[in-house]
């Protein structure tokens, strides 16, 4: 599974692996692919760098990559209470009365809720990106349009490539305009944000739209058959998220979570605005129900929704409050049925694409 890309990037093949998981990433790449650690809950410097250390000795000196979640526009003089003094007390009223309903216990005394929004301001992305550069990170890729200028040329002033996501042609050629080195078409199949355009469309429309950038496939994606298809759609590489969640190295700290993950079908995850305020595939729960039934008062737009769901979630996560527990996943959870190492992944990878490349030679006549 190599190509021009992989080659570049000096992988044996053309996989990445978005994961938030140091563990995952490290054995992504060990594997053979490319691991691409999510720095979004990385609040605090000293935390990814830690982790960034783990990364290092754990590499063998093969390549990685780090996905950061970075506005290209930055509101100046907002702090983040300013924003979250902006949330209603009807939405808070509505959260409250739903844990209730559940019977949620609070978090003990002392202990802060987990991952909030901040991990999406440009002040904390930056902080990120100030501990990433002291590292070897051949690849940046940003999940929220073309990083600022100043990024990009920072980047590429310590030989890094540039990433960006895709949901759109449009959003494909604003990438390349920025002067981005690799498009990453996620479809509307994907976990967490995504689009509203299929992946066999959408990846065929952004290789032509940005020709000749290199585009990863992403979306849905989680067998060789698929990887191949999307590399006979003119890709040059599969981005994979969802499917690294029930390996063995992922750190979900939940058995029910897993549990629900293992078995969920393709049709279990829903596009809803309940995590963040922008649409996002994730397992549909009670939780992503309350939130979407007409008769709730609705979700708030990003970021109001993320500060004003960030302890509940907390809360709902530690005490594996199973109605309510879900994570962002994408419709390949279907496939997603037993637990494995990221290695065997990579095995059934491998099998699964020379499967459709032999059945591909055989139609075409060529064995």
């Amino acid at each position: 599974m190599q190509t021009e890309l992989s080659n570049r990037l000096g992988v044996e093949h053309a996989v990445f692996g978005f994961t938030p998981f140091p563990a995952v990433a490290a054995a992504i790449t060990r594997a053979g692919g490319f691991g691409v650690l999510g720095a979004v809950r990385y609040t605090a410097p000293d935390a990814l760098a830690r982790d960034l250390d783990w990364m290092q000795a754990h590499t063998d000196g093969l390549p990685y990559g780090l996905d950061v979640v970075m506005p290209a526009r930055k509101v100046e003089g907002v702090s983040e209470a300013d924003v979250e003094a902006m949330i209603p007390e009807e939405h808070r009223r509505f959260v409250t009365d739903l844990l209730d309903k559940h019977q949620v216990p609070q978090l003990p005394e002392g202990e802060a809720a987990g991952w909030r929004i901040t991990g999406w301001m440009e002040q904390v992305a930056r902080t990120q990106l100030d501990v990433a550069f002291d590292y070897p990170v051949k690849l940046l890729a940003n999940a929220l349009g073309s990083p600022p200028p100043d990024v990009v040329q920072r980047a590429h002033d310590q030989g890094i490539l540039v990433a960006a996501l895709a949901g759109s042609p449009r959003h494909a050629l604003h990438h390349k305009a920025a002067g981005l080195d690799v498009v990453v078409a996620q479809g509307y199949e994907a976990g967490g944000h995504t689009g509203e355009i299929a992946t066999m469309v959408l990846t065929p429309e952004v290789v032509a739209a940005v020709d000749p950038l290199p585009v990863l496939a992403a979306g849905g994606i989680g067998t060789g058959e698929q990887i191949a298809a999307g590399l006979a759609l003119g890709a040059q590489g599969v981005w994979l998220g969802s499917v690294w969640l029930t390996t063995e190295e992922a750190e979900l700290h939940s058995r029910r979570l897993t549990a629900k993950l293992l078995a969920a079908g393709p049709g279990d995850t829903v596009r809803s605005r309940a995590l963040t305020g922008k649409p996002a595939r994730q397992l549909r729960t009670e939780w992503t129900d309350a939130w979407d039934d007409p008769a709730g008062p609705g979700t708030l737009p990003m970021p109001l929704q993320g500060l004003l769901v960030a302890e509940a979630n907390s809360r709902i996560q530690r005490y594996e409050v199973e109605p309510l527990l879900g994570t962002p996943v994408g419709q390949i959870v279907g496939r997603m049925n037993s637990e494995r190492s990221v290695q065997a992944v990579f095995d059934d990878l491998t099998r699964g694409f020379e499967r459709a490349v032999d059945r591909i030679n055989r139609i075409a006549g060529r064995v």
